[in-house]
């Protein structure tokens, strides 16, 4: 794994190790679900087959796709990250795993009906986009549902994060999936006050 990605699995863990006790210092880790998965979750009536969350942190959209009805697997780089979700849902069947998508086990090919990525592809440097494009993608089942959330690139932005930009978001296109839906979202962050949200199907 190049050392540049590896540098940022380790400050992601140490983040999450720094503010283990109150959490309250993780700027992505907002404790509730993402709202934009929860519109997605509250339009579709039902909801099944395998999830995966991208990125899990602590938990909370996780969470959700269980409570809506999917059988969810959750992986994050970070061990003490996975380790707090597990104790804030321990009364869920989420299975929270230790996993980097760009290392993903053969068994997770194509595996998921629906794959839930938010800011994930965003927090590594640009020279890993299309990787990371590919290797969320490779997650998707043939007819499976891939929703993204990411910031959108306003402007030159020293990262992390790298928000995206049209191009990056059309990566997912050229990489074998369908574009069902494709809206912006406004919300005052200092990243970037828009965000994607596009729903894909492969």
């Amino acid at each position: 794994m190049p050392k540049a990605h590896n540098k940022a699995s380790e400050w992601f863990d140490g983040l999450y190790k720094e503010n283990k006790e109150s959490q309250e210092n993780i700027p992505w880790a907002k404790q509730t679900v993402n709202p934009l998965l929860q519109t997605y979750l509250d339009k579709k009536e039902e909801h099944k087959g395998k999830a995966l969350v991208i990125g899990c942190g602590l938990g909370d959209d996780a969470r959700a796709l269980g409570l809506a009805g999917y059988d969810v697997t959750a992986i994050d780089v970070s061990q003490t990250a996975l380790d707090l979700a597990k104790e804030r849902f321990s009364d869920s069947t989420i299975i929270f795993e230790k996993q980097d998508i760009l290392d993903m086990p053969q068994k997770y090919h194509e595996h998921f009906d629906f794959v839930f990525e938010a800011f994930t592809v965003q927090s590594l440097p640009v020279e890993f986009r299309e990787q990371m494009v590919k290797a969320v993608v490779d997650t998707v089942s043939v007819g499976g549902k891939l929703l993204l959330v990411a910031h959108k690139r306003e402007e030159a932005f020293e990262g992390p994060p790298w928000p995206l930009s049209d191009e990056d978001v059309a990566i997912f296109k050229k990489t074998g999936l369908t574009e069902l839906s494709h809206t912006l979202h406004t919300e005052e962050s200092k990243i970037s006050n828009s965000r994607f949200r596009v729903l894909y199907r492969k």
